[in-house]
């Protein structure tokens, strides 16, 4: 079975896999094929990638429609999917509740996909998760940014000039990302505090060292995977008013919250801004679908007020190795988990719960009941 990994889009900084897991790959009996130049990005030289038992591709079209399994970070674009051989299994980050054309694309050409964000939470599955792998550098890197961007400390400092408080941190939304972004704050002797719908995962703040702040918004539900079901209008309104003061008196600010296949829900309004000290930042880790802050853009620094809105898309690229590595590793032990060492083939058995969940189109169907229905 051929594996090949392309290049990623240009901007992008994490490469899908490193030479360390590209070993381990070729041990199990897999013929891997890296595009030429693949780890510039993190000066990694492709004689690296041939150490360790890669081939190296210069013809990209022809590596694409001669592949098994294609493996990459970032969805491909829709003409890349016609190079596709019949039969071939594509395997990235889709978002297919957003990309209709796409999916339909990969039914046409009978490429099976599967979507790396639709891997379940479930014990079995966390070596394979992704989408939690990623939030959880995210996470981390959202506030070394907002470090960059303040102009104070984080820790309280005791000098001969005066002491120096600590900095105050609110993160909204206690998932992966979220904490993370409490346990690094705490880390660099932040005060933090934290906010979610979800008021069970108030121990979980608690034991980060940080404080739960507890808004009364009425009776919240999470799915079963444990992601926050999407709110009321009126809660949302009653969640600004109670966060408001919260925000007023924190120096940094860090949204995660997002609702699984749909628009980010607008948390942070123009008014909780206007209401922040001169100097503040915000973090908008949801921006990318939507945003939950008012006025953050799309891989840009806002200055509103005096209060810089950072709207990075790809904050795991900021610490690119890492991300790349862990990422890899999620790729791997999927594929581990499916390979078949005797056929030499990937074993496709959809009435499995991992691939039941995550696998978007086969055999020229859309088979996963979720994307099926949003289409």
């Amino acid at each position: 079975m051929q594996i090949f990994f392309p290049k990623e889009k240009e901007g992008e900084s994490r490469v899908s896999v490193l030479p360390e897991t590209v070993k381990k790959l070729v041990d199990l009996g897999m013929e891997v094929e890296i595009e030429s130049e693949f780890g510039k990005n993190l000066f990694l030289k492709d004689e690296l990638y041939k150490k360790v038992g890669a081939k190296i591709s210069d013809d990209r079209d022809s590596s694409f429609s001669s592949s098994d399994v294609i493996c990459r970070i970032n969805k491909p674009e829709i003409f890349e999917v016609t190079l596709l051989k019949k039969g071939s299994i594509h395997i990235s980050f889709l978002d297919p509740f957003n990309e209709p054309e796409l999916v339909s694309e990969f039914t046409n050409s009978e490429v099976s996909s599967i979507s790396m964000e639709l891997i379940p939470r479930i014990s079995r599955a966390q070596k394979m998760d992704a989408l939690s792998s990623q939030a959880n550098l995210g996470g981390y890197a959202a506030v070394i940014v907002a470090s960059s961007c303040l102009s104070k400390s984080f820790p309280m400092m005791m000098t001969a000039a005066g002491t120096i408080s600590p900095s105050k941190v609110f993160v909204i939304g206690v998932g992966v990302a979220g904490l993370q972004a409490i346990a690094t704050a705490k880390r660099l002797g932040a005060k933090v505090e934290a906010f979610d719908t979800r008021e069970v995962v108030e121990e979980q703040v608690r034991s980060l060292g940080a404080k739960f702040v507890k808004i009364d918004i009425g009776k919240t539900e999470e799915t079963e995977q444990g992601y926050a079901k999407e709110l009321t209008k009126e809660q949302i309104k009653q969640q600004q008013e109670g966060m408001k003061e919260v925000c007023a008196q924190s120096d940094v600010v860090i949204t995660t919250a997002q609702v699984f296949g749909r628009p980010a829900p607008r948390i942070v309004t123009r008014e909780m801004l206007d209401a922040m000290k001169p100097g503040s930042v915000v973090v908008d880790m949801a921006v990318s679908s939507g945003g939950n802050v008012e006025g953050s853009i799309l891989n840009k620094y806002v200055y509103q007020n005096g209060v810089t809105i950072v709207g990075l898309s790809n904050l795991p690229g900021e610490i690119a190795m890492d991300a790349s590595l862990v990422y890899g590793n999620n790729l791997f032990n999927l594929l581990d988990e499916y390979w078949d060492s005797e056929s030499k083939f990937f074993n496709f058995d959809l009435t499995d719960e991992i691939l039941s969940n995550c696998v978007v189109t086969h055999r020229g169907e859309i088979v996963n009941s979720m994307v099926k229905e949003s289409m």
